[in-house]
């Protein structure tokens, strides 16, 4: 899907582990529930199987309100050092940098910020290797 250009038909994102298999998960538990409420034939058992079913819904839902989060993070930080590659050089920040390259930029100081940028352009430098180069830390304590 990353190659394909995208458009409203395709623009919508579905995680099957969470839109089907969490939510399935979810609505299997439901109707065990309904159904333990009107039996009580294996009520034992049945408790057991929806319990089970209800932890790896909670693991699921946990994991992905985690990665749901930092993917929303990850967007704000490229549209706030876009913004500050903007104010300091008065141009869009360079395409060819991916999102865990701009993710790195972020703790490099405005004075080494644009330097560093074509830097990790030019020699295709890795998140790791960004922030070893950076001489003047900008500290993140906000990234979740």
């Amino acid at each position: 899907m990353a190659n394909k250009t995208q458009e409203f038909s395709n623009h919508a994102r579905f995680v099957p582990l969470f839109h089907f298999v969490t939510l399935g998960t979810l609505l299997v538990i439901l109707i065990g529930s309904i159904i333990n409420l009107f039996t009580d034939e294996n009520a034992g058992q049945l408790i057991s199987w929806l319990f089970l079913l209800l932890v790896i819904t909670v693991i699921s839902t946990a994991f992905f309100a985690r990665s749901f989060a930092l993917k929303a993070q990850d967007r704000a930080i490229r549209a706030e050092e876009n913004l500050r590659y903007y104010l300091i050089t008065g141009k869009r920040l360079s395409l060819p940098l991916t999102i865990h390259q701009i993710i790195a930029l972020r703790f490099a100081s405005d004075e080494e910020f644009v330097e560093l940028t074509e830097k990790a352009i030019r020699e295709n430098l890795s998140p790791k290797d960004i922030k070893k180069t950076i001489n003047a830390w900008r500290p993140d304590f906000h990234r979740a």
